[in-house]
């Protein structure tokens, strides 16, 4: 063993070691807890960057403690492959995407093993592998025969100029990125998913994510934003559509009696046939068009400038009988409710700017319980009160007319109480080439038809021309697009539409829990990477899929091994998905259930944990290729080593933190791994003729040697709590450290034996704790010791008790302030671990019963309390 540390000359060797070793490539077993940490798969970019660094580091080290624990440790790795990039690529390289994204996994996979990461490569998933979008295909058709998709008109983003409908990521400062022509609208046929069908489960469902962050949670809610309300009906009465109903969706139906105008989305379809053939109409046209190039955030912000254009038609007020004046205006939305809002500018914020910059009537109709006096023409009351001014239901309050004027209306058959919610229904048509076909055919004679289920997958062809412009490529191959009607036998079309990538990103866990020998497969994604070859035109003439590819998989994975690897235990992935990909894969696992592929045993919800680590900065910036400030990992890994790199991206901050790059810090890890190298170097021959101390705490005599031995085993408790607890890495890595210097200021008589065991045990366990953080030169220290395990496969380190010998104290439960309860603690026991411990208080649990928990307040070492409301 040299004196100094290579961390080249070791890695690559024990990476290999553990690819031989196959050591995380495990199945369910019938006495052994599992347990399935997974993080957010990459888009295959090309490169990994160190947001990837940290996430995957994070999943490796958590996969690596929990298989030492003793469970089934599932860790599997795939590729969310389908995309815009790509085809951008393609467009730009004159390639087929296929071969430039499994280019790029072949490198990032490379990338993965130099970072030392322990993956089961046989359950590796590739969405773009026809194997796999089979199933989704097949999902697609379960959920049409269920009523769960559907197709409908619906705004994209158009090029006139390429002919081409543009994702959102295309459209920069309102132009096409390509011909930098202007973007406008256009209503085309879109599938959708009825997401909206599983909203007040998924929200009801929030309640019991426990272990997921409280900001995602909320997000989540809000997403979903249920309303109680009523819906209102206003009837035009003039004009080209006099006669119809507007259905109106309103959570303040209390101040109905104060409406001065109503309001429709620009998009409102109403809207171009009021105006039609009238004075109005160009005008309207041109402010519709000027509004759908707005950002439809800003537009219903606040600060955001309030815009609208008279339609010249007017509707009834049901309650009043007063005729009042229609409008488009901007900060409506065609999203949420019904398109159209019920103005009261007296009561409501943007309303009020709207009056008051178009010189529209303002109204009072709600005044304070305490009858202070208002100037409604200075701002808008929005506060609940009494109803004033409001005919039948002057004197009751907000709260009583919210029930009595619903009623009232339904009994006119003008409204009834409703729900609504601000969750939309998933479009997931998009396009583009790049995704998984849409599994329609079009017949003239038969409609919409299914493809059968016999003929999945509807496979995407190898030869097609990128070239920018006008539509998809799959509307123009005829290989493709031609195909014979499965009912009729007429001639028809496919459908030239893909798949939103959100849908693959939805039960890619789902396919992990399976090996792929367990079905027979189209193309393994299991042998990726490699060059690939692309399916041959044949699939694609209109034949049946099946008869050029050989037997299909019979499902997409085993309902059983389901049953033992769900929920996932541990789910790491930016909070920015928030919204989209953790919401639609919550809303897929329940879809999947009711369809009958998953069991009813495995529960509602695919997580049970889920961690969002915090993003890289570096000079106060996030790492980005525009701001010039990205670290390239390879780079750092030829300069330093993985070790060192893995130790400084889990030191530097909690997990769920932003983490501030810092050079400095690196070179820090580095010396410490330096560092521990020397300590065993300097030590060896005093260790080697010694086993670990393995006798009565209580018989050491030597003090020093007694106090390095309550400090190793205090290590191995706070360690294990840091990983058990709240994964506090750097917390965990801090605890090593301290325990390196005490070994190093160690100056017992080392020709005791005894204490040259303490001195081994102390060293080994220095070792055996930073495995999982820096594996590689761990591993190679464990064989230095002259032992011939592989480290990674050995069983974690239990502390001893009586060696630990913590001081306690009294910690004070209370409960707004108030004493209710105590316990003995270890000193300076983690706040996280103190709640917890006591809300298992049978006494505690019966004052925060049927309670709001605001938040809760620790003074280490002193007290708790719970302050709640209710």
């Amino acid at each position: 063993m040299t004196s100094e540390y290579h961390p080249k000359t070791i890695e690559l060797k024990w990476q290999q070691i553990w690819k031989d070793s196959k050591l995380l490539e495990v199945d369910p077993h019938p006495t052994k807890p599992k347990y399935y940490v997974l993080e957010m798969f990459p888009y295959p970019s090309g490169t990994l960057h160190m947001g990837h660094v940290r996430n995957y580091t994070i999943g490796d080290v958590i996969a690596r403690y929990k298989y030492a624990r003793g469970f089934q440790v599932l860790h599997p790795m795939g590729w969310d492959a389908f995309g815009l990039p790509a085809e951008n690529a393609a467009i730009k390289n004159k390639t087929h995407p296929a071969k430039w994204t499994y280019s790029n996994i072949t490198y990032m996979k490379h990338q993965f093993e130099r970072l030392g990461y322990l993956f089961d490569w046989r359950r590796e998933v590739v969405t773009c592998a026809p194997d796999y979008y089979k199933w989704e295909q097949l999902f697609f058709l379960k959920m049409l025969e269920k009523g769960l998709t559907y197709r409908k008109l619906s705004s994209v983003n158009w090029c006139e100029s390429c002919q081409t409908v543009l994702a959102n990521e295309q459209v920069e400062e309102g132009c096409c990125w390509r011909c930098e022509s202007e973007v406008t609208t256009k209503e085309l046929s879109q599938w959708f998913i009825k997401t909206t069908a599983y909203a007040e489960e998924l929200l009801k469902g929030c309640d019991e994510l426990k272990g997921w962050p409280d900001r995602v949670v909320a997000m989540q809610k809000h997403w979903i934003g249920r309303s109680e309300g009523a819906q209102v009906l206003f009837e035009i009465l003039d004009g080209n559509c006099k006669g119809i109903k507007i259905p109106v969706f309103t959570t303040r139906v209390d101040t109905i009696c104060g409406v001065t105008f109503l309001s429709l989305a620009p998009e409102h379809p109403l809207v171009s046939e009021i105006v039609k053939g009238t004075s109005q109409e160009k005008k309207v046209i041109a402010f519709v068009e000027k509004v759908r190039k707005q950002d439809k955030l800003k537009r219903t912000a606040e600060n955001f400038e309030k815009e609208g254009i008279s339609l010249g038609a007017h509707v009834l007020n049901p309650v009043t009988g007063e005729k009042i004046p229609l409008y488009a205006a901007n900060f409506v939305l065609m999203d949420y409710g019904t398109g159209a809002v019920m103005a009261v500018p007296a009561h409501d914020t943007r309303d009020y700017l709207f009056a008051k910059k178009y010189g529209l009537p303002i109204k009072q109709v709600i005044q304070p319980v305490d009858q202070v006096s208002l100037d409604i023409h200075a701002s808008a009351f929005t506060d609940l009160g009494e109803l004033i001014g409001s005919g039948q239901f002057t004197g009751l309050t907000s709260e009583e007319a919210k029930i009595k004027i619903p009623q009232w209306l339904e009994k006119q058959g003008l409204g009834n109480i409703t729900l609504n919610y601000k969750l939309r229904d998933w479009g997931v048509s998009r396009q583009r080439f790049w995704g998984t076909p849409i599994p329609i055919i079009y017949c003239e004679s038969c409609g919409i038809v299914p493809v059968l289920e016999k003929d999945l997958p509807v496979v995407l062809p190898e030869d097609v021309e990128f070239t920018g412009e006008g539509p998809s490529p799959l509307a123009k191959h005829e290989g493709f697009l031609r195909v014979n009607c499965p009912r009729c036998q007429k001639s028809a079309k496919r459908e030239t539409d893909t798949m939103d990538t959100f849908v693959e990103s939805s039960w890619y866990y789902l396919r992990y829990i399976s090996l792929p020998s367990a079905f027979t497969s189209l193309e393994r994604s299991s042998s990726v990477p490699r060059p690939w070859t692309a399916p041959q035109a044949p699939r694609c003439s209109g034949g049946s899929a099946r008869e050029c590819s050989g037997p299909a998989p019979q499902k997409p994975f085993d309902p059983e091994d389901a049953k033992y690897w769900l929920p996932i235990d541990h789910y790491t992935g930016g909070i920015e998905h928030a919204t989209m990909h953790l919401l639609y894969f919550r809303f897929y696992h329940r879809v999947l259930q009711d369809l009958g592929f998953l069991p009813n045993t495995v529960g509602r919800e695919p997580c049970s944990h889920l961690l969002n680590q915090g993003i890289v900065y570096k000079d106060g910036f996030k790492m980005s290729k525009s701001k010039g400030n990205v670290v390239d990992p390879e780079a750092l890994i030829e300069k330093f080593g993985t070790d060192t790199i893995r130790l400084f991206i889990l030191f530097a901050a909690p997990p769920e933190k932003v983490l501030e790059w810092s050079d400095h810090g690196v070179e820090g890890s580095s010396r410490f791994l330096g560092r521990v190298w020397r300590m065993v170097h300097n030590n060896f021959s005093l260790m080697r003729e010694v086993k670990v101390y393995s006798d009565d705490h209580s018989k050491i005599v030597n003090s020093e040697a007694k106090n390095l031995r309550t400090k190793v085993h205090q290590t191995i408790q706070k360690v294990t709590l840091a990983l058990d607890q709240n994964f506090h890495f750097n917390t965990a890595i801090a605890a090593v450290m301290e325990l390196v210097n005490e070994v190093y200021v160690f100056k017992a008589e080392l020709h005791d034996t005894v204490s040259r065991q303490i001195l081994r045990e102390s060293i080994e366990a220095v070792i055996r704790l930073l495995c999982p953080f820096s594996p590689h030169i761990c591993e190679e220290l464990w064989q230095t010791i002259e032992y011939t395990t592989l480290l990674s496969a050995e069983k974690w380190l239990d502390y001893d008790p009586q060696a630990v010998d913590l001081e306690k104290i009294t910690v004070v439960i209370q409960v707004n302030g108030k004493l209710r309860g105590s316990f003995l603690v270890p000193k300076d026991t983690d706040g996280q671990v103190l709640e917890k411990f006591a809300k298992t208080d049978p006494k505690i649990q019966n004052y925060l019963q049927d309670k709001e928990l605001l938040r809760t307040v620790v003074v280490p070492n002193k007290l708790i309390n719970f302050v709640v409301r209710g």
